[in-house]
């Protein structure tokens, strides 16, 4: 079975134990923890990822970082499961997935904008209320800022880029420039 399959497997299951347990957004954000902790930490991430370390000294080592984050119960037994199946090395691709599944659930996109320059709070939020009616769905933003931009702005929302950047404007004209 491919590393997606496995990953959308487990993320849909969760995504469905949190629709039950209407615990959606606590497992979200439990998963974002230990999935940025085990990325921030190298050795530990090896060590739980490792076939030849004792299953046991894993358990220990997941359950006293599952006990400093406070996890819910139910992340608790999600994590043990993936310990106890060494699917571990998933937990970055589950995290992915299940954001992008309860996203789909809940009927939000998320947008990353990107600036030249530091956008204003009404700005921001008159680009997310655009989007909203464009979509009809709940837009979360992410706004970067991007200096090499030079002005205008660039949206990408669910696989889709729109941009409206000098840049790319300047970019247009010398091809067609070039093209005679």
């Amino acid at each position: 079975m491919s590393t997606s399959a496995i990953s959308r497997r487990y993320a849909k299951a969760l995504v469905e134990l949190g629709s039950e347990q209407k615990m959606m957004e606590t497992y979200g954000e439990e998963l974002v923890q230990v999935s940025s902790v085990l990325a921030a930490e190298d050795m530990l991430r090896l060590i739980l990822e490792s076939p030849s370390f004792p299953r046991e000294k894993k358990a220990a080592i997941l359950g006293d970082i599952m006990g400093a984050l406070k996890l819910s119960d139910g992340m608790v037994k999600f994590l043990g499961l993936l310990l106890e199946k060494d699917r571990l090395k998933y937990l970055s691709q589950i995290e992915g997935n299940f954001r992008g599944l309860a996203d789909e659930l809940s009927g939000t996109l998320r947008a990353n904008i990107t600036s030249a320059a530091q956008l204003a709070e009404g700005q921001v939020s008159a680009i997310g209320s655009g989007l909203e009616k464009q979509t009809g769905k709940t837009v979360k933003l992410t706004v970067e800022i991007d200096p090499s931009l030079i002005g205008g702005l660039q949206a990408q929302i669910g696989g889709r880029v729109f941009d409206g950047t000098i840049r790319t404007q300047l970019k247009r004209i010398e091809d067609t420039l070039q093209k005679g």
